[in-house]
């Protein structure tokens, strides 16, 4: 498809800078995609929508400081780094500015050498394989250098990193957040379990796959890249248990999305794995995992607009973008959410 058919127009002062004050009062829009319709909630409206036996399904990684500044050696050269994934044996996959710089060999020293990098292997567009030395614990390491990885949109930095996780964030690995999960509170969670709502978790580690921008001309040419996921026996035995009796699995975000569809295409079921994927979902994909789906506004002609256009259909995802910004919805990672049922 052109990826022109999933751009929209998006004033920039719509642009969320910052999260909401409280988390769960945020603005909701819920949309019913078969009566296509959709009403102006707040986000703790959602307990309204659901209802006792649905299973909600949460992305539980937790956002590395994972943004790092480092000089080449011999140059003195500065170079930026995005960690990207944990391929073992201190070895990250890593997105590099000024990459052209960055050869076989080079190495890299960041603050005060708390941290010493090599390029191992040289990859496409800017990416680069890069081992790390150090001494102590990696992430704790990390913790004393590195930066919250915010969204180039996002042009205030958090009071504290807290703001960009959510409140149940705890694999460390990823390179950016779940956004959709940030408007849930400890508050909300327990009334939706008195509800009789129950949540279990996966984990995909946020990558390129989830942000790099599509930059073809027809998305059937786009290539996503592998982020890696796991799904529990204990959350695979549940869901098939949920599915048998037809009771409502619903995704907080497209990365649990991406996390169940991958895990049910392969298996025709839900099961215990630790893996990786490149799912790619746009229209004309056939869901199978999920009933209900729980996102935030996305870029324009982003990969994950083509995921909310394969589930409620194209122009009924542009219109209630158009609803949005003429309600003057906050929009992208601290912006308000939709509700797909």
């Amino acid at each position: 498809m052109d990826i022109e058919l999933f751009n929209y127009y998006l004033p920039e002062e719509l642009i969320a800078q910052e999260p909401s004050k409280i988390r769960d009062e945020c603005r909701l829009l819920a949309v019913n995609k078969t009566s296509k319709t959709f009403e102006d909630k707040i986000f703790k409206d959602i307990i309204d929508y659901l209802k006792p036996g649905d299973v909600l399904v949460r992305n539980n990684t937790k956002v590395i400081p994972a943004r790092l500044f480092a000089t080449k050696e011999g140059t003195g050269a500065h170079v930026e780094v995005l960690l990207l994934k944990d391929l073992g044996d201190d070895t990250w996959e890593c997105l590099c500015g000024n990459a052209k710089a960055i050869k076989v060999g080079t190495r890299l020293h960041f603050k005060d050498d708390i941290l010493i990098g090599e390029c191992l292997e040289i990859k496409d567009e800017g990416i680069r394989h890069i081992k790390f030395f150090y001494n102590g614990i990696f992430l704790e390491e990390l913790d004393k250098i590195g930066t919250m990885p915010l969204p180039p949109y996002i042009h205030k930095a958090c009071k504290n990193n807290d703001e960009y996780q959510t409140v149940y964030a705890k694999v460390e690995g990823s390179a950016a957040a779940p956004t959709a999960g940030f408007h849930f509170t400890q508050e909300l969670f327990k009334k939706l379990e008195e509800k009789g709502v129950t949540v279990v978790e996966v984990t995909l580690n946020i990558g390129l796959g989830t942000f790099r921008p599509v930059k073809v001309k027809d998305t059937n040419e786009h290539k996503m890249h592998y982020e890696s996921y796991e799904m529990s026996k204990e959350t695979a035995d549940y869901l098939n248990k949920a599915k048998s009796e037809n009771r409502r699995i619903i995704a907080i975000g497209t990365t649990s999305v991406r996390t169940l569809e991958a895990n049910f295409q392969k298996f025709g079921c839900f099961k215990e794995e630790k893996s990786e994927t490149n799912i790619f979902i746009s229209p004309g994909y056939e869901f199978r995992a999920i009933d209900c789906l729980i996102t935030n506004f996305h870029l324009p002609k982003s990969t994950l607009v083509m995921l909310v256009s394969a589930f409620m259909g194209r122009e009924f995802t542009l219109e209630c973008y158009e609803h949005a910004v003429k309600e003057k919805y906050r929009f992208f990672s601290f912006g308000d959410s939709m509700f797909i049922y």
